[in-house]
Order: C-alpha cells, then sequence, then structure tokens
C-alpha cells in the first residue's frame, strides 16, 4: 500500500498565486500567458489540458490600489487598473509597501499553501529575502527591458532560478522551442517533486510570511533612523 498523505498531495489541487505588474490587472496577466499556450509553442502540450489545469490553479490577484495614473496599456487592454504601492519617480521613497505586504501576506495565510508565484514587477518581493530562495522559478528577462537590472537581482535571490532570456521589453515574451522545452522540462520535475514535498511548500509559506515580517519591522526602523 502506498503512502495515503503522499497521494493526497500528489492529487490536491496546486494553486499558484500570479500578482501584475504596475498599474496593469490580474486580468491582463492571464491574457499575457496564453501566449504560452500557442498551437506551434506549447508550454503545456505536453500535459494533458485537464490534468494540467487540475493539478494547477492558477490566481491572477488585482493590486490593493486603483491606478493612481496613466497606465501603459490603455487602448490595448480594457481598465480597470491597478497597483499594488506608490512611489516617487525616483524609486527612492515608496507610499503603502507596508500595507501591500501585510495584506499579501494575509491573502496567503488565508487562500494558500500556494505552491508557486509569478510576479511581473520585480521590486514587489526582492526586498523580503536576504537568503537564498530554495523554491523552483523561472525568470523571464528581456533585453530591452527597463527592470531588466532589478529582474537579474531578483533572480540571483533564488538558489537554483531558471532564466528565460529573451529580446523583448517588459513583457511576457513569445517563446521560441529552446524556451518551451526549458519550461515543458521545469513544469515536469515540479510534477514529479511533488510527490515527495508533504508540507514543505506549507512551511515555505510561512517561511515567506516570517520573512516578510522581518522586512517590515526593517522598514520601520530605518524609517525612524532617518527622522
Amino acid at each position: 500500500m502506498g503512502d495515503t498523505s503522499v497521494e493526497n498531495n500528489r492529487n490536491k489541487e496546486k494553486k499558484i498565486l500570479c500578482l501584475h505588474g504596475f498599474r496593469t490587472s490580474g486580468s491582463f496577466l492571464k491574457n499575457q500567458l496564453s501566449k504560452w499556450d500557442l498551437p506551434t509553442a506549447s508550454v503545456f502540450s505536453d500535459f494533458h489540458l485537464v490534468y494540467f489545469f487540475t493539478l494547477f490553479k492558477w490566481e491572477f490577484l488585482d493590486g490593493f490600489f486603483p491606478a493612481g495614473g496613466k497606465s501603459e496599456i490603455e487602448g490595448y487592454f480594457p481598465p480597470p487598473y491597478f497597483e499594488w504601492f506608490q512611489h516617487e519617480n525616483d524609486f527612492t521613497v515608496y507610499f503603502n509597501l507596508e500595507e501591500c505586504i501585510t495584506r499579501l501576506c494575509d491573502y496567503i495565510t488565508s487562500n494558500g499553501p500556494f505552491y508557486g508565484a509569478k510576479f511581473k514587477t520585480p521590486s514587489i518581493c526582492e526586498i523580503a529575502y536576504k537568503e537564498p530562495i530554495k523554491v523552483k522559478s523561472v525568470h523571464c528577462i528581456g533585453a530591452k527591458d527597463w527592470l531588466k537590472v532589478p529582474s537579474e537581482k531578483l533572480a540571483s535571490a533564488f538558489e537554483d532560478p531558471l532564466i528565460i532570456n529573451h529580446p523583448y521589453g517588459h513583457t511576457v515574451p513569445r517563446l521560441d522551442e529552446e524556451a518551451v522545452k526549458k519550461i515543458r522540462d521545469w513544469i515536469a520535475d515540479v510534477s514529479e517533486a511533488d510527490s515527495h514535498v508533504g508540507n514543505g511548500v506549507l512551511n515555505e509559506n510561512n517561511s515567506a510570511i516570517e520573512k516578510a515580517e522581518e522586512t517590515l519591522k526593517e522598514c520601520d526602523l530605518r524609517e525612524e533612523e532617518s527622522k
């Protein structure tokens, strides 16, 4: 007889939390990811579609604040648009960042555990980690992306990141055959490793929340020191 807890873990729906970029929306990110399921180059072609979406549940969360200005996707994708926090033009002063982190932690605690996260804005999570993150990750980094350097910095925070370089800007790219194979292999590895995970993902979620709380305390301390 097999291990019942392992079997239940294998059959349980896995959640992936998807967080959109600046002044866009969860619906826009979902639309962008549809580029990865084309007949000519599908990330998911080796997986039975029903099985894949049974294995993974994608949650596309909207930012907690309505867009406070013009969105770069106006005229291309319909509103409403959202943002996670606000900042000065030189990115030296941030507003509502602590509230954003707190609300994200609450959401993860209430709706998790999550087996992965998809970020369009590197700065939303890069400051929360000082030690290498051991979970598997994929990072799409564009040669013309104005966030290329922070995206590379974020990827370096992970222990063994899969980096997909592409020639475009700040977008979810269309993938060539080589990139499709890499991501399909990555998905297969995640699916295979899941039978050995047990409560590891839940522990990783709790660890991430603890680190976020430490970051909030550090932000408060720096704010006090700057006064």
